[in-house]
């Protein structure tokens, strides 16, 4: 999802900070970041990698409008309140940048220490405009296993139990019509507004 509708908006030259690396470098980091010209983070761990480490989700420690691009995925699920959280993932993002989360739709429970949300488009949405940024694509897919007659929600393939009935139906199950369980996920992108009426429609 990332790559197909996200990477594009990495421009040289932009300022990037994710949310909640999973690494470092960060999968979209490994992506990307030979195009931009600074990739920061922020995390409430105490990774030595971090560039900036925070002592509560809703309060980063970074000024204002710091970042052309804020970048988070697979963090709205642990944060307990999101609507106050995305306020503070605006406020570091400079005015006419982007705003970008993708976030778990159909993953099974997984603790981080904790999780809490699954939001769909509309929930996305209201999160975004929660936090005056105008929502330029919010989409409910996945992008697995191509070409198979059905699906259903589920986890990745990566992540599913490698059984031999699981590689036998794996195999057969989609020439005749069963559905193949693949990750479903929300991408939302989002402009911040300039102040600038002139400049706030374009996309």
């Amino acid at each position: 999802m990332f790559a197909e509708f996200a990477a594009k908006h990495f421009l040289p030259g932009l300022k990037v900070l994710e949310v909640g690396p999973d690494g470092f470098p960060s999968t979209y980091e490994t992506l990307v970041a030979h195009r931009v010209a600074e990739w920061s983070t922020v995390d409430l761990a105490g990774d030595r990698g971090l560039t900036f480490r925070s002592t509560t989700e809703y309060s980063f420690p970074i000024p204002d409008a710091a970042y052309d691009i804020v970048l988070s995925g697979q963090v709205l699920e642990h944060v307990r309140k999101p609507w106050i959280w995305i306020r503070e993932v605006a406020r570091v993002c400079k005015p006419d940048g982007l705003v970008i989360t993708i976030c778990p739709v159909s993953w099974t429970y997984h603790e981080a220490p904790i999780d809490c949300w699954r939001v769909y488009p509309e929930g996305m949405k209201a999160l975004y405009e929660e936090a005056g940024l105008r929502v330029i694509l919010s989409r409910w897919d996945s992008l697995e296993s191509p070409g198979c007659k059905a699906y259903r929600p589920g986890v990745s393939l990566a992540h599913q139990p490698q059984t031999w009935t699981w590689r036998l139906m794996r195999r057969i199950g989609p020439r005749f019509g069963m559905p193949v369980e693949r990750a479903y996920d929300t991408i939302t992108i989002g402009r911040k507004g300039t102040g600038d009426p002139s400049r706030e429609n374009r996309i």
